[in-house]
């Protein structure tokens, strides 16, 4: 058990390194608070080996839509492209998610990137061979949405083994950042590159990115987790069901997600028509526009890992969801390809917000044995639903236009971030509860995990009945009346 961190230490600029999660570094480098989960070697890995995977991720979305869109003219075969890549997520990550739970995440992850990155080589050969056709194209991403399902729910529940628990939010934010970094560079380099060369190039460039978050991940040292096996497979992915929706502040959580996921993000499978048709800039456009709605997401990231604990981000959400709904409607009454530009930022902003706040709160709430497949239930509101949305995107933008049927998807996520504030007044007791259930199980609730700073004293009084099950020391219940009162 670490000793409390004197007031003074908790708004210092700088933090030492820690060895949690890693070997030690040796030395007693100081990190800066905005970065403090970096303290962590294994995260440090994590998170170089990603940065650039992603951008070559990035590269490969954009260039693929681009030569959908160069092969057929369709935006109905955009949106089913875009449901390919993705359905499978929807239905399959509660097994990645019961996996997750039930063997090494380490693992799981080296497996789903190395698949990730031998399917985007096959990519780039048919295409640089001049071979490729659209069906080639759609069977290619429905493979890599496979290899997703089961690789995110492991990475998202991978994150907590690497850091100590009360830098959670901050990794998050760091990931978050990571994504919108790459989202930031890689449509901008695949513009480019696409106008240059032609999109085989970036999909090769994606595949050799992998080799670095494949080296990353194999030089970690992770210490081994007991898995338990619980019930068998159906049993067990009907439990993680049956959890999220028995916990009203994790099932609001997500079922906001899934209505963001399933009207507000198809607008950018509809990107390459807003670039092409309607705002006459091609594919360097299509870049630059991808790159400054990942810009607002960028920011979005960087506001969050300032962030020390989750109080708040409850109206953080409601707001973040209305803004981007309404960013979303402004966009689309724009014709001058600069305004489009500035308003893309703040959607870019307002959507990660959202999404970042979300995944670190059903984090902070979610027990360790059900995180992977509660992450699932994540991934499906998250991933699994836009296929939903990029397909009836699709079709409807084929028979009303492309600008509204984004501005109607603007519209529905205006109003679910309305009705998700309005509902989360009631939820939040329940939402403190388990956040101090989770600080509890895990040793040492602090500053960062619910925005108040309390210590455990170790005394053997008995405890009390929390109303959820866990049984909480004097000092626990002190720390809960805390929360109550926040």
């Amino acid at each position: 058990m670490r000793p409390e961190i004197p007031q003074q230490d908790l708004v210092q600029t700088t933090l030492p390194a820690r060895n949690i999660g890693g070997a030690p570094n040796g030395g007693k480098p100081r990190v800066p608070v905005m970065l403090r989960a970096l303290q962590y070697r294994n995260y440090r890995l994590f998170f170089m080996g990603q940065i650039v995977s992603l951008v070559g991720t990035w590269m490969q979305s954009v260039a693929q839509s681009w030569l959908v869109y160069r092969l057929t003219g369709s935006s109905f075969l955009l949106g089913i492209t875009g449901f390919c890549s993705q359905i499978p997520v929807f239905l399959m990550a509660p097994l990645g998610g019961m996996l997750a739970d039930r063997h090494s995440r380490h693992r799981i992850v080296i497996a789903t990137q190395s698949s990730a990155m031998t399917l985007a080589v096959i990519l780039a050969a048919l295409t640089l061979l001049g071979h490729i056709k659209v069906w080639e194209i759609i069977a290619l991403a429905t493979l890599l949405g496979v290899v997703n399902a089961f690789d995110i729910p492991a990475r998202q529940a991978f994150v907590v083994e690497m850091i100590h628990p009360q830098d959670l939010i901050n990794a998050i934010a760091l990931n978050s950042s990571m994504v919108n970094s790459a989202r930031m560079i890689g449509p901008a380099v695949a513009g480019l590159t696409v106008a240059a060369v032609g999109e085989g190039w970036c999909f090769l460039a994606n595949g050799v990115s992998y080799i670095a978050v494949i080296t990353g991940l194999l030089m970690m040292k992770i210490t081994p987790r007991p898995r338990k096996s619980g019930h068998s497979g159906v049993k067990s992915v009907v439990e993680g069901f049956r959890w999220v929706a028995h916990t009203g502040p994790i099932r609001a959580l997500l079922l906001l997600l899934g209505v963001v996921s399933l009207t507000g993000m198809p607008y950018m499978v509809l990107m390459p028509i807003f670039a092409d048709r309607i705002l006459h800039s091609g594919a360097r456009g299509l870049g630059m526009l991808m790159a400054a709605s990942g810009l607002g997401a960028l920011s979005g990231t960087l506001v969050l890992a300032s962030k020390r604990g989750v109080r708040g981000l409850g109206r953080w959400i409601t707001f973040a969801a209305s803004g981007f709904g309404m960013a979303l409607i402004l966009f689309t009454l724009s014709r001058s390809f600069l305004l489009s530009l500035v308003l893309l930022f703040p959607a870019g902003f307002c959507m990660m917000i959202e999404m970042a706040s979300s995944n670190t709160l059903v984090q902070t709430m979610v027990p360790d044995e059900l995180r992977g497949r509660v992450m699932a239930v994540y991934s499906m509101m998250f991933m699994g639903m836009a296929p939903f949305g990029a397909l009836s995107a699709g079709t409807v933008a084929q028979h009303l236009g492309t600008p509204q049927t984004v501005a109607m998807g603007g519209v529905v996520c205006l109003m679910g971030g309305a009705i998700f504030g309005w509902a989360w007044r009631s939820l939040r007791p329940e939402a403190r509860e388990l956040i101090l259930a989770q600080a509890m199980a895990g040793g040492e609730p602090s500053e960062g995990m619910t925005g108040q700073s309390f210590r455990l004293n170790g005394e053997k009084a008995s405890g009390t009945e929390n109303g959820i099950g866990l049984k909480e020391e004097p000092s626990a219940s002190a720390a809960r009346a805390n929360l109550e009162q926040a």
